[in-house]
C-alpha cells in the first residue's frame, strides 16, 4: 500500500515526468552541441587564421542582424501566444503578425549591416571579391535562423519538445557533414558560412508543418495583434540596439584595436562557449514557456524567479570550475595556434556564463511582460561599459574578457533586481488567489 501511494502521488508523477522531458531534451541537445562542437572545431582546424578572423567577423555580423532583425518580435510573439496557446486559431493569428513584422524588421537590418561587414572585411584584408562572397554567403544564414525562431514558439508553448529537437539534430548532422566534405577541397570562409545554413532550410520546411498542428496558419495579420507585439517592440527595439553593439562589443575592440590574430582567437575561444546553448536551449524549450503561462500571482511568480536565478549562479559556477580545471585539454582540440591561453579561457568563460545567466533572467522578465524602461536599461548599460574600458586594458584579450565580465555582471544584477521589483509591484496591486502551478510538466508528443 505505501509503495502504491508513491507510486500514485503527484509530487512523484511531476518528478517523473520532469526527469523524462529534462531526458529527452538534454540527450537531444547534447547531441546538438556535440556536433556543433565538431562542427567548429573542423571549421578552426581547417580554415588559415586569415579566413578564420574573417569567419569570426561574419558570424558576429548575424549575430548582430539577428538581434537588430528581431527587436522584440519574438518575445511579444511568446507574451501574446501564452494568453491564447490553446486556440489554433489565435495563435495562428499572432503567429502570423509576428512573421509579417519579422520579414520588415529583417529588410532594415540587412540594409544597416551589410555596409558595416564589409567595412571590417576590407579593414582585415580581404579582397573586394571575398569580402563580396562572404556578405552574400551570409544572407541565407540570416533569414533562416530568424524564420526558425518564430516557428519553434507554438510547439514550445504545447510542450511538444520532441521534434523540436529530433529537427536539431538532424540539421547538426548535416551541417558536419556538409562542412567535412566541403572545406576538406575548399578551405574557404565564405564557403563555411553558406554550408552551415543549408540544413535550416529542410529543419525550417518540417517546423511550418509541425507548427500548422497548433497555430492555423490561413490566418491574416491581427491589427490588435499588431499593435500590442509593437507596443513590446517599442519599450525593447532600443535595447535590442544597444545589445547590437554590447553583446559583441570584445569583437568590434579587437576588429579595430587588435590584429587579425588576436580576432581569430577570440573567435576560437568563443566557440569553447557554445556548450552553454544546451541549457539555454532546455531553459528556453521547458522553462521559459511555463513561466510565461504562470498566473499573476506575487508568491508563485517571487519562488519561482528567485529559484531560477540562483539555480543560473549555481549552474555558472559550476561550468567556470570545470573549464579552469580542464583548460590545457580544451585548448589542445583547438590546435597548437591556441596554446597558452589556459588565462583567457577561463576569464572568457565567466564572462560568457554571467552573459548567459543575465541573459535568460532577462527572458524570464519579458515573457511576463515585464520590460524595463530602455531610458533606465542603456544609460546603465552605457555607463558600465563606459567604466570598463576605463579601468580595463582593451587591447588585450585579458582585458577584453574582464570587461565582459564587468558589463555581464551589471547587466545581471539589474535584470534580476527588476524581476524582484515588478514581482512586488504585483504583490502590491493584486489579491493573491491560490491556484495550481501550471509549471508542471505537460505530456510530450512524439
Amino acid at each position: 500500500m505505501p509503495i502504491q501511494l508513491l507510486n500514485s502521488s503527484p509530487r512523484r508523477a511531476k518528478l517523473v515526468e520532469w526527469g523524462r522531458l529534462i531526458t529527452i531534451t538534454g540527450t537531444a541537445q547534447i547531441a546538438v552541441q556535440a556536433l556543433g562542437f565538431a562542427g567548429g572545431v573542423l571549421v578552426i582546424r581547417i580554415l588559415p587564421t586569415q579566413e578564420y578572423a574573417l569567419y569570426t567577423l561574419a558570424n558576429t555580423m548575424v549575430g548582430t542582424m539577428l538581434l537588430l532583425a528581431d527587436g522584440g518580435i519574438a518575445t511579444g510573439v511568446m507574451s501574446q501566444g501564452g494568453r491564447v496557446w490553446q486556440s489554433r486559431e489565435r495563435l495562428g493569428a499572432v503567429l502570423a503578425t509576428g512573421l509579417h513584422l519579422r520579414r520588415k524588421f529583417a529588410v532594415v537590418s540587412l540594409l544597416l549591416a551589410l555596409p558595416a561587414l564589409l567595412y571590417l572585411l576590407r579593414h582585415h584584408g580581404a579582397s573586394w571579391l571575398m569580402a563580396v562572397f562572404i556578405t552574400a554567403a551570409l544572407i541565407p544564414a540570416f533569414f533562416t535562423t530568424l524564420s526558425g525562431t518564430l516557428l519553434e514558439i507554438a510547439p514550445k508553448l504545447h510542450q511538444n519538445i520532441v521534434p523540436l529537437q529530433r529537427y536539431q539534430v538532424e540539421s547538426s548532422v548535416g551541417r558536419v557533414v556538409l562542412l567535412s566534405l566541403s572545406l576538406v577541397i575548399f578551405p574557404w570562409a565564405s564557403l563555411a558560412i553558406l554550408v552551415a545554413s543549408l540544413p535550416q532550410v529542410w529543419s525550417n520546411w518540417r517546423l511550418r508543418k509541425l507548427t500548422k498542428t497548433y497555430a492555423d496558419d490561413t490566418q491574416p495579420v491581427d491589427p490588435l495583434v499588431r499593435q500590442e507585439i509593437l507596443a513590446k517592440v517599442k519599450r525593447l527595439l532600443p535595447d535590442a540596439l544597444y545589445y547590437c553593439f554590447a553583446c559583441q562589443f570584445a569583437i568590434w575592440l579587437i576588429s579595430f584595436y587588435g590584429s587579425t590574430a588576436a580576432v581569430a582567437q577570440i573567435g576560437a575561444l568563443g566557440r569553447l562557449a557554445v556548450a552553454l546553448s544546451l541549457f539555454t536551449v532546455l531553459f528556453s524549450s521547458l522553462i521559459l514557456p511555463r513561466f510565461a503561462r504562470l498566473p499573476d500571482q506575487a508568491g508563485m511568480l517571487f519562488q519561482h524567479f528567485t529559484r531560477l536565478v540562483v539555480g543560473l549562479l549555481g549552474l555558472s559556477a559550476a561550468i567556470v570550475f570545470g573549464t579552469w580545471v580542464l583548460a590545457n585539454p580544451i585548448l589542445w582540440v583547438l590546435g597548437k595556434q591556441y596554446a597558452g591561453l589556459q588565462t583567457e579561457l577561463t576569464l572568457m568563460m565567466v564572462g560568457k556564463c554571467l552573459s548567459m545567466a543575465a541573459s535568460l533572467t532577462f527572458l524570464l522578465c519579458t515573457s511576463k511582460g515585464w520590460i524595463i524602461n530602455p531610458l533606465i536599461s542603456i544609460p546603465l548599460g552605457i555607463i558600465s561599459t563606459g567604466l570598463g574600458v576605463f579601468f580595463f586594458d582593451f587591447s588585450s584579450l585579458q582585458g577584453i574578457f574582464r570587461l565582459d565580465i564587468f558589463v555581464a555582471l551589471v547587466q545581471l544584477l539589474m535584470h534580476a533586481t527588476y524581476g524582484i521589483y515588478k514581482i512586488r509591484q504585483l504583490a502590491r496591486s493584486t489579491t493573491p488567489v491560490p491556484v495550481a502551478s501550471v509549471l508542471e510538466p505537460q505530456s510530450t508528443h512524439s
